[in-house]
C-alpha cells in the first residue's frame, strides 16, 4: 500500500487541502507545507486536465499525496486523470450506491472495473504497464463525496460498495440541497450531519469533511467528533487571509 492508502485503511488522521490555483509553484509551496494530500480541483476552477497533470507531478516530486477532485462522475474524465498520475479521485455528487460503483469501475481496471487501458504518464509512456496495473487494483483510492441529502439517505449503501475508500461531506453543497445554502447551524442541516456520522459508526466507515475555514479551532472541532479525512480549506483563502490579515496592520505604520 502506499502511505496514504494504508493511512486511509487503518483511519488514522490525515489532514489535506486544496488547490484550486492552476500553477505549480503553488501546488509545490503547499506540497512542501507538511500536508498529507492535497487534492486539485477541476470541479470549481479553471484548472484543465494538461495543468491538473503538470500539478500532479509537481506534488509528488514534493513527496505529497496528489488525488484530484474530479468535474463529475465520468468515466473518461476520471480515467483521464488516473492516466495522469493522480493517486486517486475525489468524487462529487454520489447520491446512491449505482453511482459509487461508477466511480470505483472508472478507476480500476477489469475485472474490478471497466477503465479502459492507455499508456500515459501513469504507465510511464508504456515502459511499465504491469506495475501500475497492480498498483492501481490495491493502491488507488476512491472518496465520494456527500453533498446532497439524497446522498445522505443512501449513505449506508454507499458506503457497503467495494472500493470506496472512505467519504467527504462537502457542506455547502450539502446545506443547499436542503434549501439552506451555507446555513449549517439549520436544524436540518445538523440533522443531516448527525445521520451521516451515526452511518458512519455503524459501518466503520472513514469519515471526511472539508473545513472551509483556514483557522485551525474548525479543524480541530472536527477531530474531535472523529473525522479522520479532512480537507483544510484552499489555498486562495490561505493566500486572501493571510494578505488580509497583514494589510490590516498597515495602518499602524503610516
Amino acid at each position: 500500500m502506499t502511505d496514504l492508502k494504508e493511512k486511509l485503511h487503518k483511519k488514522e488522521l490525515t489532514i489535506g487541502s486544496w488547490l484550486t490555483i492552476g500553477n505549480c509553484i503553488v501546488a509545490e509551496i503547499m506540497a512542501n507545507s507538511g500536508f498529507d494530500w492535497l487534492a486539485i480541483d477541476m470541479e470549481h476552477s479553471a484548472i484543465t486536465i494538461e495543468i491538473t497533470q503538470d500539478i500532479i507531478r509537481a506534488v509528488k516530486l514534493s513527496g505529497t499525496t496528489p488525488l484530484v477532485r474530479v468535474c463529475c462522475n465520468e468515466p473518461t474524465t476520471i480515467k483521464k486523470v488516473m492516466d495522469a498520475g493522480s493517486s486517486g479521485v475525489i468524487v462529487p455528487m454520489v447520491n446512491s450506491r449505482e453511482e459509487a460503483e461508477r466511480a470505483v469501475g472508472s478507476v480500476k481496471y477489469p475485472p474490478s472495473g471497466f477503465r479502459g487501458v492507455g499508456l500515459a504518464r501513469a504507465q510511464e509512456y508504456g515502459a511499465d504497464f504491469e506495475s501500475y496495473r497492480d498498483w492501481n487494483q490495491k493502491n488507488s483510492i476512491v472518496i465520494v463525496q456527500i453533498e446532497h441529502i439524497n446522498a445522505v439517505q443512501q449513505l449506508e449503501e454507499i458506503l457497503q460498495v467495494d472500493g470506496v475508500d472512505g467519504y467527504l461531506v462537502g457542506p455547502y453543497d450539502l446545506s443547499a440541497s436542503l434549501g439552506h445554502p451555507g446555513q449549517f447551524n439549520h436544524p436540518s442541516v445538523i440533522e443531516a450531519m448527525q445521520h451521516i456520522e451515526k452511518i458512519a459508526v455503524a459501518t466503520g466507515a472513514l469519515s471526511g469533511f472539508h473545513v472551509i475555514s483556514p483557522e485551525i479551532e474548525p479543524l480541530q472541532e472536527k477531530i474531535a467528533q472523529g473525522y479522520r479525512f479532512l480537507a483544510h480549506s484552499l489555498d486562495i483563502l490561505y493566500l486572501g487571509n493571510t494578505c488580509r490579515k497583514i494589510t490590516k496592520k498597515y495602518s499602524e505604520l503610516r
